[in-house]
């Protein structure tokens, strides 16, 4: 159970790690690898990547999805009734393939901005999506789970889905590695939340983390500012990903007790580490660059000497948008 605050306990996250041990969706543990002049211009600190990219369904997605999906109500498992999220993509693809393995029912609300691909790789799962506008998601969710009861999963701003991101920071602890400072992509603010709760009460008290937004939509950035989570009407950036048009109050809460500072990266420094990364042979989305661009570009302060580790979140790209990022 979460504290009396809302905020996750080392427990929590323990108990999460063994829901996704036993889980039938194949979580897996990730690989943390050691820069080794792979990436010139980090020899100052001692880089790590945390390569969730290479996680099932191509993100870290599925470890909060098979967190959730082991708390959900007998009459969804009965399916007496359906499941209904909101995704730009990856979370999306981690909620039908559970559904699809689990042989559950669902609805994915996506905005009219998610790319054709993510549209048809989530319905290829038996999933049923509907687009709409942005401003409309939460409210027609709300309309879905008012008039024809349906359950909803939130995509990132959920006690169980923060749990179970907690746990790849468990997995780094178990490799040997206690690091000085940590770098997490942030869209809602899931992954940055658990990773860095986990960090925290593991006894890393002087350990800093730091979350990257996207310049086009800086919503915890912003909310950050304003010292409450807040919603900005109109997004945009190349990492679909990281734009939610809203900031997630539980992951606000989270980031103001754990996270170090939010910082921002530009479009262009987002493609232009995913096109490093191509040619060292990894696959990642632009929103799965955003840690280490931050890096790169000197966003994060203080790392000369310190260990140093990047989270790489994503890789679900196909090669021709890939083709057309890369020109």
């Amino acid at each position: 159970m979460p504290s009396e605050q809302g905020l996750i306990t080392l427990e929590d996250v323990r108990k999460a790690r063994e829901v996704l041990a036993n889980s039938s969706l194949g979580v897996c543990k990730t690989p943390l690898i050691k820069n080794t002049n792979m990436f010139p211009g980090l020899e100052n600190a001692e880089v790590y990547l945390k390569l969730e990219n290479m996680q099932t369904t191509g993100s870290f997605k599925i470890r909060g999805v098979a967190s959730q999906m082991a708390i959900i109500p007998d009459d969804v498992k009965r399916r007496e009734k359906k499941l209904i999220t909101i995704s730009a993509g990856n979370y999306g693809k981690a909620f039908a393939y559970a559904l699809n393995k689990l042989n559950l029912s669902g609805l994915c609300l996506m905005p009219l901005t998610a790319p054709s691909s993510r549209v048809q790789l989530i319905k290829s799962f038996g999933v049923e999506v509907k687009q709409i506008p942005s401003s409309d998601l939460l409210s027609t969710v709300d309309k879905y789970v008012a008039e024809k009861d349906f359950t909803f999963l939130h995509s990132f701003d959920e006690i169980n889905l923060i749990a179970g991101y907690g746990s790849a920071s468990l997995e780094i602890l178990e490799d040997g590695v206690k690091p000085d400072v940590v770098i997490v992509c942030c869209g809602g603010g899931g992954l940055v939340s658990g990773v860095a709760a986990t960090f925290k009460l593991s006894g890393l008290t002087d350990c800093r983390v730091y979350a990257v937004e996207p310049e086009g939509s800086p919503t915890m950035y912003e909310s950050y500012k304003k010292g409450e989570a807040v919603t900005i009407p109109t997004v945009n950036s190349v990492a679909g990903g990281l734009s939610p048009p809203f900031a997630g109050k539980l992951t606000y809460q989270h980031c103001r007790k754990f996270v170090e500072d939010v910082v921002l990266v530009t479009d262009k420094e987002l493609i232009d580490t995913m096109a490093m990364f191509y040619k060292r042979g990894l696959v990642v989305e632009p929103s799965g660059c955003a840690a280490m661009a931050a890096l790169i570009n000197g966003r994060i302060p203080d790392v000369t000497g310190k260990k140093v580790v990047v989270f790489v979140t994503g890789g679900n790209i196909t090669s021709e948008e890939m083709t057309v990022h890369l020109k």
